[in-house]
């Protein structure tokens, strides 16, 4: 469509060059003046290393709900449901020979010839954003596809960041038990389905679930796998760049230079680790033209990305609860997991009152990224904030319709979630949650009638 796509022809540094042009397009949390905006591609994006070739880099293709959905033939509204159909019918991986894989170019494996961007002048160093791991539990058999934070530390080595106990990190301690290193492909440019997939929460693709069978029900064909050259591992046979390499035992400061790691979603300045596992690049190749993709930390593009699985959770858990759902939208505002938007059917009895209250508060009980749940009716346009701002102005009370559950398990990238803020939270990554019931009450439902405008037939 018209003005879904930039095309930046001149020649851009990957150190801020990327980030600093994409960053009127990013949209929130990243910081003012920014909006939601059209894909950018960057034709010639200059890497880090001394005479390398310029190569191309996309921003911003998940930078809105309804483009991210079209991705899939689909709306922002029916995706959710397409999600769950996907993880109860999923359509399992195929294997290909490599050479009846898409053909692929070997580079060399220097990650400082490649095209990743610096976003901002305190980060760590460049960071795949938007790489995602393929491994296989050495234990359990078990494949796991998942994007992790990841920084160039070398010309072949990476840190990565994963968060403990989930399947990535459970595969790394299994070969760490086995005294070797686990092999792994690092894909950067996939298609929507895998990308998507990849993306889901434990809470709607739980441990033991293929992502790479979700993705094949969603896109309609099975992902094809072909095997690494370098290590034995598979790879998505129809990425742009994959980067071979190891899981290794060995650790590093993800910045030995400051305390910035690089933005994180909740659009605050990350902090670094420590120390944190490596990765040594084996190999690298790359599809004819390759197009790296990225995005930028605290912006649209990750929530939306972040957002539809966790949507597809909760509706799918309010089902099970026999709940009147009618449509979930995780909002942007909170990195597409920390605020949701419920909408519920027409109420239809003074039950369903008491019904849209309890399930509201459920939501914040079962998720722990859940922080504000803002339910509103079925006439009440979710991915309009004018309409959401109206519904919270016109049909709330503060006193009878805010309900908060104090002191509960969160998620502590939210720098309020810690008892330097408030005295009340018994520790780092506890926080308050709260309920905005924004539904009329049945009793009240003939003094909030909105007006209709017919059309004339002109």
């Amino acid at each position: 469509m018209p003005g879904e796509l930039v095309r930046v022809r001149e020649e851009v540094p990957a150190r801020f060059g990327v980030s600093s042009r994409y960053a009127k397009w990013a949209g929130t949390p990243a910081p003012p003046p920014t909006g939601p905006g059209p894909a950018v591609l960057f034709e010639r994006v200059t890497p880090g290393a001394p005479g390398a070739e310029a190569r191309a880099v996309l921003m911003g293709l998940y930078g809105t709900r309804r483009r991210a959905a079209a991705l899939l033939g689909t709306t922002p509204a029916r995706l959710p449901r397409q999600l769950l159909d996907a993880v109860a019918s999923p359509v399992p991986p195929v294997r290909v020979r490599r050479d009846r894989a898409p053909g692929r170019g070997e580079l060399a494996p220097d990650l400082t010839a490649l095209p990743v961007p610096v976003l901002t002048d305190e980060d760590a160093g460049p960071y795949l954003t938007l790489g995602a791991v393929l491994a296989t539990d050495p234990e359990t058999g078990v494949r796991n596809l998942s994007v992790h934070r990841m920084c160039v530390q070398g010309p072949d080595l990476l840190s990565i960041w994963m968060v403990p106990g989930r399947d990535l990190e459970t595969a790394y301690r299994a070969a760490l038990r086995a005294g070797r290193p686990l092999p792994v492909a690092i894909h950067l440019g996939l298609g929507p389905a895998v990308l998507l997939a990849s993306c889901c929460p434990a809470s709607l693709v739980p441990p033991g679930t293929d992502e790479l069978a979700v993705a094949g029900a969603l896109g309609g064909a099975p992902v094809e796998l072909a095997p690494c050259r370098t290590v034995g591992a598979e790879y998505i046979a129809d990425a742009e760049y994959v980067l071979e390499g190891e899981l290794l035992a060995d650790h590093a400061p993800e910045n030995p230079r400051g305390p910035a790691a690089t933005p994180e979603f909740l659009g605050y300045q990350g902090r670094a680790h420590p120390s944190l596992p490596t990765v040594r690049v084996t190999g690298i190749t790359a599809r004819d033209g390759a197009i790296l993709q990225a995005v930028s930390g605290p912006g649209h593009e990750q929530s939306v990305l972040l957002g539809f699985g966790m949507e597809a959770a909760v509706l799918g858990r309010l089902r099970e609860l026999d709940a009147p759902v009618r449509s979930v939208l995780c909002h942007t505002a909170g990195g597409g997991q920390l605020m949701l938007v419920i909408q519920w059917e027409r109420k239809r009895s003074s039950a369903d009152d008491e019904v849209v209250r309890k399930a509201s508060e459920s939501v914040l009980e079962e998720f722990r990224m859940a922080k504000t749940v803002v339910s509103v009716d079925e006439d009440v346009d979710v991915e309009s904030d004018a309409d959401l701002w109206w519904a919270m102005t016109t049909r709330m009370q503060a006193d009878r319709d805010v309900v908060v559950l104090p002191d509960r398990e969160g998620f502590p990238l939210d720098p309020t979630q810690s008892p330097a803020y408030s005295p009340a939270l018994s520790a780092e990554g506890r926080t308050a949650k709260v309920v905005f019931d924004c539904t009329v009450p049945f009793a009240q439902r003939d003094r909030f009638h909105r007006p209709r405008f017919t059309p004339d037939g002109s």
